[in-house]
């Protein structure tokens, strides 16, 4: 077995727990920033760190759920509405508990994306998010 292999089915995906999809799709969606940020600045590690954490804090993923809602599909919008009335009894040091559920919302559909290897349409959401960010 590969280990970065995305063996699980659709099925199997759509059991999961939304937070399961929000775990992952916080790692997937920060890997996005820094490779975007590696790929078009020339920062150093410390400055790259400082640029990403405003755009993978809750607040800010809160805020790219609205900018992209408009733009999903009926099947995406009931993925983020999943992640966003999921029991998560954590909250992020600097959020509101609002932004906070909205920003696992956000995890939740970059991960079931990724999860459903859907990777070009995980890629279209992003450069929606990226033209307007960036």
């Amino acid at each position: 077995m590969e280990i970065i292999k995305r063996e699980k089915s659709i099925e199997e995906i759509n059991q999961m727990s939304p937070l399961i999809w929000a775990y992952i799709g916080d790692n997937v969606y920060e890997l996005y920033i820094r490779t975007y940020l590696i790929n078009t600045t020339k920062l150093k590690p410390h400055e790259l760190h400082i640029k990403s954490i405003q755009y993978v804090k809750a607040q800010a993923q809160a805020e790219f759920l609205n900018k992209i809602e408009k733009h999903l599909t009926d099947e995406e919008k009931d993925i983020v509405r999943r992640g966003r009335n999921a029991e998560n009894h954590h909250k992020a040091k600097n959020a509101t508990f609002k932004e906070y559920m909205y920003a696992t919302a956000f995890e939740a559909l970059i991960g079931y994306l990724y999860l459903t290897k859907r990777d070009e349409r995980l890629y279209e959401i992003l450069n929606i998010l990226f033209k307007d960010i960036f």
